[in-house]
């Protein structure tokens, strides 16, 4: 079941459409900080899934237009055969699903520190990156959420992300961590 924080307010949540855009925009940057870790040509359609997250976030494209970029970059990453490959279109894929359904960016956000591990770059850092992006307005959320998101993830990467998000939402908020 869809925790009723990440549902919009015109379908009875509590997510403002500015919290909205924020997470699309949250997404879409973890997704593209990534894209550069590629090891063959970067499929147009990873290209056009991030740039309708992009117009999204203005107001100017729809959530039809990004289902179908999602769809296509999912694609992609179906077709790819390196790992660290389809992480990073998976990644673009789930940002621009956020437009859809905006819980999609936590996926996003993971996806995109499971490319840099394939990629033999500093997870560290990367969630240091991501931590530093996530604005201000959706922090709790985003914090709030992602132990409840872990009870069903089987992943090593999954775990250690999320309490290490926890962690830093814990401290930041200035409690004591368990």
């Amino acid at each position: 079941m869809r925790d009723r924080r990440f549902v919009a307010e015109h379908r009875g949540g509590s997510l403002t459409s500015d919290q909205h855009r924020m997470l699309v925009h949250w997404a879409r940057k973890c997704a593209e900080h990534v894209m550069s870790l590629i090891t063959t040509s970067v499929d147009p359609r990873l290209t056009l899934a991030v740039h309708v997250a992009e117009e999204y976030e203005h107001g100017s494209s729809t959530v039809g237009a990004a289902r179908e970029a999602s769809v296509g970059a999912i694609a992609v990453a179906r077709a790819y055969t390196n790992p660290i490959d389809i992480a990073v279109a998976r990644s673009v894929g789930h940002a621009v699903a956020t437009v859809h359904m905006s819980d999609h960016c936590l996926h996003a956000a993971v996806y995109a520190l499971k490319a840099v591990q394939l990629a033999g770059k500093s997870v560290d850092d990367e969630i240091e990156w991501q931590h530093a992006h996530v604005p201000e307005e959706v922090r709790d959320l985003v914090y709030e959420t992602m132990p409840a998101k872990e009870k069903g993830l089987k992943e090593y990467l999954w775990k250690v992300t999320f309490r290490t998000y926890c962690s830093r939402w814990v401290v930041g908020k200035g409690l004591k961590a368990v």
